[in-house]
């Protein structure tokens, strides 16, 4: 069987976090339930109305060019992409199509192609047997489209870039880009072509192709699991097609994905730029960004946040694991704590256990609570709490099982480490004279393991350890309690 090699481009629209639609001053609530309360005569695109452009929300798309390093259009205007479907009340969609906003760029290692404004259309409810429902809250949301060059080659590597671009948008508070509420989805163009000859600029001598295959988008894939099924499946389906003796040919198309059969099927040809008849729309200014002051490129790069890779260095540097790294980067509640906790902490090793308690233990307890790690918790502990958590630990005043029980008190109820220690019994025992009576009487009790320990068997120190942890209800310093056994042996 040949070999295909896959190529991948992406087109990611994000739905922005502002106050008003694109262009009118309807309210942009992504959680409204009431159908058809958020419009007004300009967004159902009533005769005589004219739409006016949402300064914020061309704010927000610039911040994304110079966070990923694109070209900053000077000149831009906004044009009309014609087509005729219910959930578009004008029969065109306002968008950019010659002069995008951001040109070029690069996000976790793949080249951009653009990233444009445009309006979010209606939504459309098909399930109600032989009608349909329209809502058109969401018509006339800002959009922002971003476009990659057909530079992707994996699933894998497609889905890398989409959860990047996710927390691009949280940190930048442009979309909250929750994927399940239709706030950020994927389309795929995906083709495939025989492996072994080098195509003109592409880098991956060794796994390129001559020439790319025929295209197929895969349109509104909305979780990461889709995007990755999706294209998995698109893949050995035109792969298999275009072995030799199947007969088949790969037709230039627009598909959907079927979540409950894991498979894409055909939605409808796929259509051209020429097919939308772009033409400038006559109803909005050109803008020229330079004669903004607001847009200027050193007040918006100036407010630009701590960006996701620029962190992750950061932690990197700390010697964190990379997986302890992608929770702090995920969670900006948790990494705000955790930042708090290294200005404070200089000893590496307190910090890599704060590190440890908070995306392991901490993580777990609020899972447990049903609260999702992922938003921004309303959490009652504080980095006062988890420093001095630390500092019980490193002078061994607590086990690390003493621990867990006071982080789980401190989640649900607050509180100083010291004092639920010191109420729940928790400190360690580090009385050698007390202890050295417990472990006499546990050697008493256990001659066979004491000679089978003098024989050279180490486990059976652990053994004793663990006897004297069980008669000291879990409060003996264990490290102590080994070098005693040790001496009255």
């Amino acid at each position: 069987m040949s070999k295909y090699f896959p190529t991948i481009g992406l087109e990611i629209h994000a739905e922005l976090k502002t106050r008003t639609k694109m262009f009118c001053d309807c309210v942009n609530n992504p959680d409204e339930t009431e159908p058809n309360v958020n419009v007004c005569p300009i967004c159902l695109s009533h005769p005589g109305t004219l739409p006016t452009l949402n300064k914020e929300a061309i704010k927000l798309v610039l911040k994304i060019g110079h966070a990923v390093g694109g070209q900053i259009a000077d000149y831009t205007e906004w044009d009309r992409k014609n087509y005729f479907y219910p959930d578009i009340p004008k029969g065109y969609q306002i968008s950019q199509y010659k002069y995008p906003l951001v040109s070029g760029g690069n996000l976790n290692g793949i080249a951009l192609t653009r990233v444009h404004l445009e309006e979010d259309t209606g939504t459309s409810i098909h399930d109600r047997g032989d009608y349909s429902l329209l809502n058109y809250n969401r018509a006339g949301v800002p959009l922002m489209e971003l476009v990659t060059e057909p530079v992707i080659h994996t699933a894998k590597d497609a889905v890398s870039f989409a959860k990047e671009l996710q927390l691009l948008l949280r940190y930048l508070g442009a979309s909250e880009a929750n994927m399940e509420k239709g706030e950020m989805r994927v389309e795929a163009n995906i083709s495939v072509a025989e492996e072994g000859t080098k195509q003109d600029g592409d880098v991956k001598k060794s796994h390129s192709a001559k020439k790319l295959g025929t295209k197929v988008e895969v349109k509104n894939l909305n979780s990461f699991k889709a995007v990755e099924g999706a294209i998995e499946y698109e893949i050995k389906r035109m792969s298999d097609l275009l072995e030799e003796g199947r007969g088949g040919e790969i037709v230039q198309e627009t598909r959907g994905w079927d979540e409950d059969h894991q498979k894409t099927f055909s939605q409808r040809l796929k259509e051209t730029s020429d097919d939308y008849r772009y033409f400038p729309e006559p109803d909005l200014p050109k803008l020229k960004i330079s004669e903004v002051p607001e847009f200027s490129a050193k007040k918006l790069i100036s407010e630009l946040p701590e960006l996701p890779w620029q962190k992750r260095e950061r932690l990197l540097g700390l010697n964190l694991g990379k997986d302890q790294a992608e929770v702090f980067i995920a969670n900006q509640k948790l990494s705000k704590i955790f930042d708090q906790i290294t200005d404070r902490l200089k000893d590496e090793k307190e910090i890599k256990l704060a590190a440890n308690y908070i995306t392991t233990d901490l993580i777990s307890l609020l899972r447990l609570d049903d609260a999702d790690p992922t938003n921004d918790l309303d959490l009652k502990i504080t980095p006062d709490q988890v420093i001095e958590l630390i500092g019980l630990i490193s002078k061994g005043e607590i086990s690390s099982r003493g621990a867990k029980d006071i982080l789980a008190i401190l989640v649900k109820e607050g509180g100083s480490p010291k004092k639920i220690a010191s109420t729940k019994n928790l400190l360690q025992k580090s009385n050698a004279g007390e202890l050295e009576s417990v472990a006499q009487k546990i050697l008493e009790e256990n001659p066979q393991v004491v000679a089978e320990y003098k024989k050279g068997k180490e486990s059976s120190l652990q053994f004793l350890i663990g006897q004297g942890m069980k008669a000291t209800k879990g409060t003996a310093n264990p490290q102590l309690l080994s070098e005693i056994f040790k001496k009255l042996i």
